[in-house]
């Protein structure tokens, strides 16, 4: 069995489009995709926000 008919299998065009959707929303972060069965059953997003120009604690900034 060829890579293309064996993926073909697993993914579809829906399940691609929600990982293509789910990275693009995404600047920082992880996408987790969840395989049982040899089949997609979940996509997780982890977001990540950086503060990378926040003052410093000891000049009135952070919390």
């Amino acid at each position: 069995m060829s890579l293309s008919q064996n993926t073909k299998s697993i993914i579809n065009d829906a399940i691609v489009k929600d990982i293509r959707d789910a990275v693009d929303d995404l600047e920082y972060g992880t996408v987790v995709i969840t395989v049982h069965n040899k089949k997609i059953t979940q996509i997780e997003t982890a977001r990540k926000k950086r503060f990378d120009d926040v003052w410093k604690v000891e000049e009135g900034g952070g919390i």
